[in-house]
């Protein structure tokens, strides 16, 4: 007998995993590539997600690396890899998910990415550290509460 009863199935697919944007500059080339000293690198990583439709998102992981010698800059990537994920009936769980999981999911590629460009570019790679992505969202999360938000966040 058929039911007209909604599927409360959860539901985590991995639809699919692309390079969003990826973007290198060698300012002071080739001047630069002189230099003997060793250069100071600089990472910064963000996070977003972002609804694409009814439980389909897209959950992003954005790499800066500036690296210098002395005040000039040596070269600046900025890569951007992106996941397209289908998330259903998860309740609570649906934010950590977007937060911890889904950019977990990611990062290995954008590690990749980042390491050859690098090479390509004619430098030594550089290589990402593992993150942790949990302690990342739990310090967004109680950022976002202090600033009065009741500790309810997008990661948007």
């Amino acid at each position: 007998m058929a039911t007209d009863a909604p599927d409360n199935t959860p539901v985590f697919n991995i639809q699919r995993m692309y390079l969003k944007d990826l973007s290198l500059e060698q300012p002071n080339s080739p001047q630069i590539l002189l230099e003997q000293q060793q250069p100071n690198v600089d990472i910064n990583l963000a996070v977003s997600a972002e609804t694409v439709a009814d439980g389909i998102f897209e959950v992003c992981v954005t790499a800066t690396v500036t690296t210098k010698v002395a005040d000039r800059t040596l070269f600046l990537i900025e890569a951007k890899q992106a996941g397209i994920f289908e998330l259903r009936n998860l309740g609570d769980q649906m934010q950590p998910i977007l937060g911890i999981a889904c950019p977990g999911m990611v990062y290995p590629y954008l590690r990749a990415i980042v390491s050859d460009v690098c090479t390509r570019a004619g430098f030594p790679p550089v290589l990402l550290t593992e993150v942790n992505f949990q302690a990342m969202y739990e310090a967004q999360q109680q950022q976002m509460a202090a600033q009065g938000n009741g500790g309810t966040a997008s990661l948007n």
